[in-house]
């Protein structure tokens, strides 16, 4: 991977696979800034099809692939292949789904920590996505239980779902896992770490959340109750961040920072092969900025253009291990 347009950070490789896997692994200090994201971490089960089934048919799939997904999953994959130090945080339990996703994000170079209480593990399964593409159109059908399995987590060890952070560090949080993230979210800020929500949707605990944030990069489809859409920007802000942006799939990313308003250009990719996770992309590498010195602006720039590299290839993290 490359960075086009944009002057590459100190410590930014072409390829994670260009390192050899104990040095993208490396959940240590070294010499510069560390990225913790909280949130979501699944098992993608990935069919391709001709068609979809109808009521009570079955359809032989033409490809199948299962791998770790979720967005601060991808989010933190994508900082390790920039050169950032990354910790995911989130809920995964013990058993053979969970086995088989965490050996996956260990071989991506992410340090996992597991947020449910030991006595939980045992009884819970990481969350699962179905995903059924068609082969002619790539349009994708999914299913997913997301975090809603886990319920509540309580007696939370807050120190060391964190680690040793401090100015200068970055938490990601991607609106999953609440009851972890509000507690992880409110450490980190007195600690002196920039904050970022990647703002996919509206859920109820987004206005403490975004609160807690210095920056936030909403989706297109990111919706304030009672806000018309022009407006939603603004309304953000309110709460509390200085960077606000909103991404438009290949279109230009609206920004409001600190008042002023301003857009970045998406650089056109050489072929689109599969949007799927361009988001996530975009967040991981916007927090990965940030944590290598960027300032708001720069960092986001930055980002558009891996997320615009990565999808020409499939899946989120295809462009990872892909010739430069």
């Amino acid at each position: 991977m490359t960075w086009t347009g944009v002057h590459a950070p100190a410590g930014a490789a072409a390829s994670a696979a260009d390192r050899p896997l104990a040095a993208r692994g490396a959940w240590e200090r070294q010499d510069g800034a560390v990225l913790v994201c909280c949130g979501l971490l699944t098992l993608d089960v990935v069919q391709v099809v001709d068609r979809l089934p109808g009521p009570d048919e079955k359809v032989v799939a033409g490809s199948l692939s299962a791998t770790f997904g979720g967005p601060a999953a991808n989010a933190a994959a994508t900082a390790v292949a920039l050169g950032v130090p990354s910790r995911l945080v989130t809920a995964v339990g013990e058993g053979p789904l969970a086995g088989a996703v965490r050996a996956d994000v260990a071989e991506a170079g992410v340090d996992l920590v597991d947020a449910l209480p030991a006595e939980r593990r045992g009884s819970a399964q990481p969350a699962v996505s179905t995903v059924l593409v068609t082969a002619a159109t790539g349009e994708r059908a999914v299913v997913s239980t997301n975090s809603t399995a886990f319920g509540d987590v309580d007696a939370l060890d807050v120190d060391a779902l964190l680690g040793v952070v401090g100015s200068g560090d970055v938490l990601l949080l991607d609106g999953h896992l609440p009851a972890v993230a509000l507690p992880v979210a409110r450490r980190a800020r007195e600690e002196g770490c920039v904050v970022v929500l990647d703002g996919g949707s509206w859920k109820p605990e987004a206005p403490e959340m975004i609160a807690l944030c210095d920056a936030v990069v909403l989706s297109a489809d990111f919706r304030v109750p009672g806000v018309a859409p022009g407006d939603v920007l603004d309304a953000v802000a309110r709460l509390g961040p200085r960077f606000v942006a909103r991404t438009h799939g290949g279109g230009a990313v609206e920004v409001l920072h600190d008042g002023r308003r301003s857009t970045v250009a998406v650089p056109v990719p050489r072929r689109v092969v599969d949007t799927l996770g361009a988001g996530d992309v975009v967040h991981g590498a916007f927090a990965a900025s940030l944590a290598q010195g960027a300032a708001y602006g720069e960092a986001l720039e930055r980002a558009v253009v891996v997320a615009s590299r990565s999808v020409e290839h499939a899946g989120a993290r295809g462009w990872i291990t892909a010739p430069a």
